[in-house]
């Protein structure tokens, strides 16, 4: 007699009856290895980073910033005294971006860009200057850069660094 239990021997065959037919899968995807003494075009992974990072900018969100006074966001969990700190300049920024004279888009793309930069090179605090002009980039500025999840805090810009014209962006730098 056999030690299986007969209910066991049922169940298989009932199994094998209704995969019959069926085939395996075959993995298709083809990774391909990274050859040594290949060069990485800095331009290309740096177009990637910033392509990345402007995915974030939305020209249909609007965040509720103040309207009066100047112009300053702080995000959720960070301290009302870093913003305080930009506003009195203790930050200095060591990267800057003008943005005179671009057009949204340009200025959008631009601006992923120096968040991206930034964050590579361990920045954390930098400067736009988007002008006063027609107020568009002044406007549309702050509203890109406060749906940035790496932007903690901007402020507007002491006058050393452009007043009117310019935000200082306090940014937040992964741990590696």
């Amino acid at each position: 007699m056999s030690k299986k239990k007969p209910d066991l021997e049922d169940d298989f065959e009932l199994f094998q009856d209704a995969v019959k037919g069926v085939k395996k899968f075959t993995h298709d995807t083809i990774i391909t290895p990274r050859r040594q003494g290949t060069k990485v075009d800095k331009a290309q992974v740096l177009a990637k980073e910033t392509q990345n990072h402007e995915f974030y900018f939305s020209d249909e969100f609007e965040p509720h910033l103040n309207e009066h006074g100047p112009t300053q966001y702080a995000r959720t969990g960070v301290s009302k005294y870093e913003v305080k700190n930009l506003r009195r300049g203790v930050y200095v920024p060591d990267m800057f971006l003008d943005m005179h004279g671009m057009t949204q888009q340009e200025a959008k793309r631009e601006l992923a860009a120096l968040i991206a930069a930034c964050i590579k090179e361990n920045i954390s605090c930098a400067c736009v200057m988007h002008g006063i002009g027609k107020h568009i980039l002044k406007q549309k500025a702050p509203l890109w850069l406060a749906q940035h999840p790496d932007v903690m805090a901007f402020h507007q810009a002491p006058l050393e660094f452009g007043g009117n014209g310019a935000l200082l962006v306090l940014i937040e730098i992964p741990e590696r």
